[in-house]
C-alpha cells in the first residue's frame, strides 16, 4: 500500500520514491501538465464558434488567448516561491482545484466578458500549479530516476500538443450533450478530478529549506506594466486609437521603470527580487530575453489567426481545421526529443537552425495564401510540418542554452524570468499581430472582398512580421552560448 500522501516533510524534501509510488506521483503531476498545455492549444480551433455564439468581437477573441497566457506568466512569477515556502503539494492541489473550477466557469460563461474573466482565473491557477510539477519531480525522484521522469514528462507534453488542435475540432464538431464549443473547457473537469484524487491520496509534501520571502509588490508592478502594454494594443482599433490609448501605452514604460527601480533597491538590501537587474548585464541573459520575446511572440497568435483563416476564410469545419494543424504538432514531436538531447553539444546551432526552418515554413505558407485559391490539406501540411520541425528544434532547448551563460547561483531565478517572458511574448504576439490581422481583414471587407480573400489578406499581412521575428531572433541567438549544459531538470520559476 502506498502511504506517501500525508507525510509532511517540514523544511526538507521527501525520501526519493521508486516503483509504484513514483509512478503514481508522476501520474498526478503529468495529468495537470497535460491539461494546462491542452487548454493553451485547444481554444484556438474553437475560437470562431465562440465568437459566433457569444457575439464576441476581435478584441474579445484576442483577450481570450492573451488574458490566459498573461495570467499564466503572472502566476509563474510567484508560483514557484509560494510552493517552496508553503508546500508544493498544497499549492499544486490548490492550483489544480482552481483550474478545474475556472474551466467549469468558462464552460458556463454567458458572455465574452465572463469567458475572459474565467480564462484569466484559469491562467492564474495554472501559474500556481505548473511550477510545482518541476519541484515535485526534483524532490520526489533520485537523480538517476529524474531523467526518466523528465523524459516521460516531455512525451506527455508532446501528446498534448498533438491532442490539442485535434481534440478541439472533435469536441466542437461533435456537439456533445449540446455543449458545442463549451465542451473544450468541460473536458478539463474530469481530468482535474482524477488528478485531485491521485494528488490528495498519494502526493508527498515538500518545501524548500529557508524559503525566500515573496516579492508581491514586484509581481504586481510587473503584471501592471504588462496589462498597460497589452490593453491599448488589443483595444486600440475598437477605441479608434485615441490619444489616451497612447498615454496608457506610455504609462507602461513608466511602471516598468518603477519595477526595475524597486528590484534594484530590493537586491541592494539583500532581498530576493523577481528580476535582479544585475542579470540584465549578462549578455546571454539579456539576449535570451529578446530572443524569447520575438520567438514566442511570433508563435503566440499563429494558431488563432490560422484557425480563423481556415474556418471563416476557406470554409473548413472545426474538425477539418484541427486535422490541418495536426502536422505542425507531429513535426514538433519528431524533433523535440532530438533537440533536447543534442542541446549540450550544439545548442546554439540547433536553435538557430530551428528559427530559420520556422521562417522558411512561413515563407512557403505565405506563397500558398497569396495564391488566391483555398489551399488543399496536403499543400498546407508540408509547410506546417516543416514549421513543427523548427519549433521542436528550438523551443525545448532555448532556455537551457540561455542559462548556460548565466552564473550557476542565478540560474533558478533567471530560468523563472525566462519562462515568464515566453508567456508575455505569447500574449504580445496575440495583441500586436492580432491587431494587424483584424485591421487588414476589415479593410478587405470594406473593399467588397470575399471571405477567402479577406481572411487570406489578413494572414498574408502577419506572415512577413512572423518571418522577420524568426530571422531577427536567429541573429540574436549568436549572443548565446554555443551549447547548453548537460541534460538536467528544467529550471522552473523559482
Amino acid at each position: 500500500m502506498i502511504t506517501t500522501s500525508s507525510r509532511r516533510h517540514s523544511g526538507a524534501t521527501p525520501t526519493p520514491l521508486s516503483g509504484r509510488a513514483a509512478a503514481v506521483v508522476l501520474a498526478a503531476v503529468l495529468i495537470a501538465s497535460f491539461m494546462e498545455l491542452l487548454d493553451a492549444t485547444i481554444v484556438s480551433v474553437a475560437a470562431p464558434q465562440i465568437a459566433a455564439d457569444l457575439g464576441a468581437g476581435e478584441a474579445a477573441l484576442q483577450w481570450t488567448l492573451a488574458g490566459y497566457t498573461l495570467a499564466v506568466g503572472a502566476g509563474l512569477i510567484t508560483g514557484g516561491r509560494v510552493g517552496d515556502q508553503f508546500g508544493r503539494r498544497r499549492v499544486f492541489l490548490l492550483g489544480l482545484g482552481g483550474f478545474m473550477l475556472a474551466s467549469a466557469g468558462c464552460g458556463l460563461a454567458p458572455t465574452s466578458g465572463a469567458l475572459i474573466g474565467m480564462r484569466v482565473a484559469q491562467g492564474l491557477a495554472g501559474g500556481l500549479m505548473i511550477p510545482q510539477v518541476f519541484g515535485v519531480i526534483r524532490a520526489s525522484f533520485a537523480p538517476e530516476a529524474r531523467g526518466k521522469a523528465l523524459g516521460v514528462y516531455g512525451a506527455v507534453l508532446g501528446l498534448a500538443s498533438v491532442a490539442g488542435p485535434l481534440l478541439g475540432g472533435v469536441l466542437t464538431e461533435a456537439d456533445l450533450l449540446g455543449l458545442g464549443w463549451r465542451a473544450v473547457f468541460w473536458v478539463n473537469v474530469p481530468i482535474a478530478i482524477i488528478g485531485l484524487i491521485i494528488g490528495i491520496r498519494f502526493l508527498p509534501e515538500s518545501t524548500a529549506a529557508g524559503g525566500a520571502r515573496l516579492d508581491l509588490p514586484g509581481a504586481m508592478l510587473a503584471a501592471a506594466a504588462s496589462v498597460l502594454l497589452l490593453l491599448p494594443l488589443v483595444q486600440g482599433r475598437e477605441w479608434g486609437w485615441p490619444w489616451w490609448g497612447f498615454a496608457i501605452l506610455a504609462s507602461a514604460i513608466f511602471v516598468a521603470a518603477l519595477f526595475l527601480l524597486r528590484e534594484r533597491r530590493l537586491a541592494a538590501r539583500g532581498g530576493q527580487p523577481i528580476l535582479d537587474p544585475a542579470l540584465l548585464r549578462v549578455r546571454a541573459f539579456a539576449g535570451g530575453l529578446s530572443v524569447s520575446l520575438l520567438f514566442f511572440g511570433a508563435i503566440g497568435s499563429f494558431f488563432l489567426l490560422l484557425s480563423l483563416y481556415l474556418q471563416l476564410g476557406t470554409g473548413r469545419t472545426a474538425l477539418e481545421t484541427g486535422l490541418v494543424i495536426l502536422p505542425y504538432a507531429v513535426g514538433s514531436i519528431v524533433t523535440s526529443g532530438v533537440g533536447a538531447q543534442l542541446a549540450h553539444r550544439a545548442g546554439r546551432a540547433l536553435i538557430v537552425s530551428g528559427a530559420l526552418v520556422l521562417a522558411a515554413s512561413q515563407v512557403v505558407l505565405l506563397l500558398l495564401v497569396r495564391g488566391g485559391a483555398a489551399p488543399s490539406f496536403w499543400a498546407l501540411a508540408a509547410p506546417l510540418f516543416l514549421g513543427g520541425l523548427g519549433l521542436g528544434l528550438t523551443a525545448p532547448s532555448l532556455i537551457n542554452v540561455v542559462l548556460a551563460g548565466v552564473p550557476g547561483k542565478d540560474a533558478g531565478a533567471a530560468g523563472g524570468v525566462l519562462t515568464t517572458v515566453t508567456q508575455l511574448g505569447n500574449a504580445l504576439g496575440v495583441a500586436a499581430l492580432g491587431a494587424v490581422f483584424f485591421a487588414r481583414v476589415e479593410g478587405s471587407f470594406t473593399g467588397a472582398a470575399t471571405p477567402l480573400a479577406a481572411y487570406g489578406d489578413g494572414l498574408a499581412a502577419i506572415l512577413p512580421w512572423q518571418i522577420a521575428c524568426y530571422v531577427v531572433a536567429a541573429a540574436l541567438m549568436f549572443l548565446l552560448p554555443a551549447r547548453a549544459h548537460a541534460p538536467q531538470a528544467p529550471h522552473g520559476p523559482h
